[in-house]
Order: C-alpha cells, then sequence, then structure tokens
C-alpha cells in the first residue's frame, strides 16, 4: 500500500492531530488517515451534489415536455430508407 510523508508541518498542527487522535481514540497516524479520507470524501460529496442540482435543474427545464422513444425514432429512419 502506498505511503506519505508530510514534512514541515507546525508544532501547533501536530499537537491538534495529537489531541484529536486521543480524543477519537485512534493512533496519530489512524487520524491522519481519517482527516485525510473525510476531507476527500466530503470534496467527491460537494462535486456529487453540484452534480445532482445540475440534473434537476435540466429536469426542470425539459418538464412536461413529450419525449419519443428513440426506438420509435429508430423504425421511422429505417423505413425512410
Amino acid at each position: 500500500m502506498p505511503q506519505l510523508l508530510v514534512r514541515n508541518v507546525s508544532d501547533h498542527t501536530v499537537e491538534a492531530l495529537k489531541r484529536r487522535a486521543a480524543a477519537n481514540q485512534r493512533s496519530v497516524e489512524a487520524e491522519h488517515r481519517a482527516l485525510l479520507e473525510e476531507t476527500l470524501e466530503a470534496e467527491r460529496m460537494k462535486k456529487v451534489e453540484a452534480f445532482r442540482a445540475r440534473i434537476d435543474a435540466l429536469h426542470e427545464t425539459l418538464k412536461g415536455r413529450v419525449f419519443t422513444p428513440s426506438e420509435v425514432l429508430v423504425r421511422e429512419m429505417r423505413d425512410e430508407s
């Protein structure tokens, strides 16, 4: 499994990480891993929510429109040939 090495972390940040790890009953390494995963998951969820909002907006603009099923359109195109 890949590893990360983080350099030049302030003493304040390291101490805060140790306190947080202790509060969550985890090792500092496990807490660091959890922070990375939580942060990246939150970022991914923001993107998913933005995408869902775009889909909802598109659905709203298409509301009430009637669409011909694709198989009907294909059949019509074949019949024209």
